[in-house]
């Protein structure tokens, strides 16, 4: 039911992204490039927006939509439920999921941090 009503949010939210741009091409591109500062995607000088301001709201941008918001249905995380099976990636660059690095009746410890 959760991802039936994803598809259609995300499938309405497409057409009508669609159809805007194809109205009101300019005030869709200051929307669109408004939406690039937030990302900072707009920051690289050799990255402009017919690079990627036209590929919003096509058929690939609604196919990689769903799959992030399904993704996330199931790395959702409740108390007292079991721990998501979530990918991760090593710094070898190798996708595994989390729950391989279980030893044995050993609790899994995670430390999150960052070096900024």
């Amino acid at each position: 039911l959760q991802k039936m009503l994803i598809l259609l949010q995300v499938t309405l939210s497409v057409v009508v992204g669609k159809t805007l741009m194809i109205l009101f091409p300019n005030a869709m591109k200051r929307y669109i490039l408004k939406m690039g500062e937030k990302s900072r995607m707009n920051q690289n000088p050799k990255f402009s927006y017919e690079n990627w301001g036209p590929t919003f709201f096509s058929f690939k941008y609604l196919q990689f939509v769903m799959k992030v918001k399904w993704k996330r249905l199931e790395d959702e995380a409740h108390e007292g439920h079991p721990a998501p099976n979530t990918p991760v990636v090593t710094l070898g660059g190798e996708v595994c999921h989390l729950l391989d690095f279980m030893k044995d009746n050993r609790p899994l410890i995670l430390n999150f941090g960052s070096c900024t």
